[in-house]
């Protein structure tokens, strides 16, 4: 394994817009989280992006897939990588006014769940009050996150937060230095090649654009 081929993979994604982008103008950013594996031989990345997207009217978990070692699919996504968390999205969102909250709880994979909200508010601003106590729910589970990638392939980083780059300001992977120091984890193993400078953005408030439109 070389960096360069890994941020090589990750360049070719955004290229073909698989890259994860928190920004999309299609989905109001809600949440994100990281998982890098790898053994000596193969190495995997999955970053779990949370949005909402008006559009196909559900809070959704996309899972972009990157590895040598994928055991189904191309990297990027595929449409089994995207997950609709709500269950019962026809009675949360008012059917007179789309984008807002109707009231009653939100049934999060056969969870429900009381949100402390008012009926008329955005919906985006009620689904993002859920992950503070339920964001283990929103994000993908383990059977989930191996669907395409080794069952026994090792986790060596899972983050929360990081500096992720503006694709709309044309910042590829390979630019940025969450993703070049990433690169060196799993070509090395070293997790402490992982020493960012830059302070993480991932936080929803840090995207304003998303889901403009």
């Amino acid at each position: 394994m070389r960096s360069a081929e890994i941020l090589d993979q990750l360049d070719t994604a955004a290229a073909d817009f698989t890259f994860p982008d928190l920004g999309h103008c299609y989905y109001y950013a809600v949440d994100a989280r990281l998982h890098a594996y790898r053994d000596a031989q193969r190495w995997a990345l999955i970053v779990e992006v949370l949005g909402y997207s008006p559009r196909a009217g559900n809070l959704t978990d996309v899972l972009h897939v990157f590895g040598n070692c994928l055991t189904e699919g191309e990297s990027g996504y595929t449409s089994e990588d995207i997950l609709d968390r709500i269950d019962n999205w026809d009675e949360i969102e008012d059917i007179d006014e789309p984008e807002i909250y109707d009231g009653g709880p939100i049934v999060v994979r056969g969870r429900r769940i009381t949100v402390a909200a008012e009926r008329g508010e955005e919906l985006v601003d009620v689904l993002r009050r859920l992950v503070p106590d339920h964001r283990e729910l929103l994000l993908a589970d383990e059977v989930e996150l191996r669907r395409r990638i080794p069952a026994d392939i090792p986790e060596i980083i899972r983050l929360d937060q990081w500096h992720h780059p503006y694709l709309l300001q044309d910042t590829l992977p390979s630019q940025s230095e969450t993703f070049r120091q990433l690169a060196d984890v799993l070509t090395t193993g070293d997790v402490g090649r992982y020493a960012p400078d830059m302070q993480p953005n991932t936080h929803w408030s840090n995207w304003p654009e998303s889901g403009s439109l």
